[in-house]
């Protein structure tokens, strides 16, 4: 199986953009301020917009449609003779090498998407709680700590590099299996084409 021009295209645009909603994501999470009552002596949280949880929640599932691209280009490592065949050298690299970017591409996609959700809950969760302003009960309002979109926006890259890897390295190992394989047969055919001119001369 070569490599196809497309789908390392759409798998670029995909990561990129699940990258870019990520970065968006941080810079607009959400925060809350303590504000008096106006009419009584109560005080509550009030916050901002809430387009960090969107940007989230929109990088999550870009994120999982590039993942599934990338299951579906490579079959999930399923068995083929590309990759099972036998033999050291290029081959046997690419083989290792598809294994190893596979595993890590993997769980890169499973801390991002970890981090994605994780944060888009807590960026939408606002407080209720509704404190008295004389006692000063109500000091903070709950809000997503900096850095998990930031780390999400990393661990997406990191999948990017490793998958793309893996459709690579898996193309040329498929390809080489294919080849290797190809050029056995033509080599068992000569021969046995040889043997039966052979045996027809003998027997003239």
């Amino acid at each position: 199986m070569a490599l196809s021009l497309p789908i390392l295209v759409l798998l670029s645009s995909l990561y990129l953009i699940a990258f870019v909603l990520a970065i968006g994501a941080e810079r607009r999470r959400n925060t809350g301020e303590v504000v008096p009552d106006e009419y009584d002596e109560r005080t509550f949280c009030v916050y901002g917009s809430s387009a960090s949880t969107v940007y989230g929640l929109s990088a999550f599932a870009a994120l999982l449609v590039s993942q599934v691209v990338v299951c579906g280009a490579t079959r999930c490592l399923c068995p083929r003779r590309g990759i099972t065949s036998g033999g050291g050298g290029a081959g046997g690299g690419a083989r290792a090498c598809t294994v190893c970017s596979f595993v890590f591409s993997w769980l890169s996609f499973l801390g991002a998407e970890a981090c994605l959700l994780a944060g888009s809950a807590r960026n939408a969760y606002h407080t209720k709680y509704v404190g008295y302003y004389l006692k000063k009960d109500l000091t903070s309002c709950a809000a997503l700590r900096k850095g998990v979109f930031a780390a999400a926006a990393a661990l997406i890259m990191i999948s990017m590099a490793t998958s793309l890897l893996t459709y690579w390295s898996h193309s040329r190992a498929d390809t080489g299996g294919w080849m290797k394989h190809e050029n056995d047969v033509g080599v068992n055919m000569a021969d046995h084409g040889a043997h039966n001119v052979e045996f027809s001369s003998t027997k003239a």
